[in-house]
């Protein structure tokens, strides 16, 4: 199994456990829980596959992705009760998934030949679209909308480092390995440490 394989792999499994966390905080039945864990798991790399053409999107290629994302789901379903707090282990699972994320969708377009941007854009949607999916259909506010934290643009950070390591430094597994830790640091960085960038503060027209 490739790299690139298992690190899709490892996206869907987490990103599956924290659509089940919503799902839980949302009081969902076993099917809803199923449901939302599928489409955080695999709505990003869904996406990121139809627009590089990549068919058949890998889901349907190999069906195991969608009972590894079953199986994260029921786990939770029965254990998520045992939890000190489903929200906070929410947010840190989800700057994991998302670490896994955004190098698999990156290193995808990288591996078909894709030029610079759309490899960041790939690794950014792979990233981020899954969550963005999940907090809209449950009716929360996005994560990666939320104001003062880091979410797109660490995903576009850990996209960029994994682009320029392959094409500077060293390709295959030590760029990947660079894509994913960028992103985890400035995504960890943002939840312990109140890391953001500047907001945009409208100030009032002249007269």
């Amino acid at each position: 199994m490739s790299w690139l394989a298992l690190l899709d792999f490892g996206s869907v499994m987490i990103f599956a456990l924290t659509g089940a966390l919503v799902a839980s905080r949302a009081q969902m039945d076993p099917v809803g829980f199923l449901f939302i864990a599928c489409l955080t798991a695999m709505g990003g790399g869904t996406l990121r596959d139809v627009l590089l053409d990549r068919n058949p999107v890998f889901w349907i290629a190999q069906p195991t992705y969608i009972a590894v994302a079953c199986g994260a789901a029921i786990v939770v379903f029965f254990t998520a009760h045992l939890l000190e707090s489903r929200l906070r282990t929410l947010v840190w699972l989800d700057s994991f998934a998302l670490a896994i994320a955004v190098p698999a969708g990156a290193g995808v377009a990288l591996d078909l030949g894709a030029p610079a941007p759309i490899v960041i854009l790939m690794g950014m949607i792979t990233g981020c679209m899954g969550g963005l999916m999940r907090d809209v259909v449950v009716g929360d506010v996005p994560v990666v909308l939320k104001l003062g934290e880091l979410y797109v643009s660490a995903a576009f950070g850990g996209a960029l480092a994994l682009w320029f390591t392959s094409a500077y430094i060293a390709p295959g597994l030590p760029a990947l390995a660079a894509g994913a830790a960028v992103t985890w640091a400035l995504r960890a960085g943002s939840l312990a440490f109140g890391w953001h960038l500047p907001t945009y503060r409208s100030t009032p027209p002249k007269s």
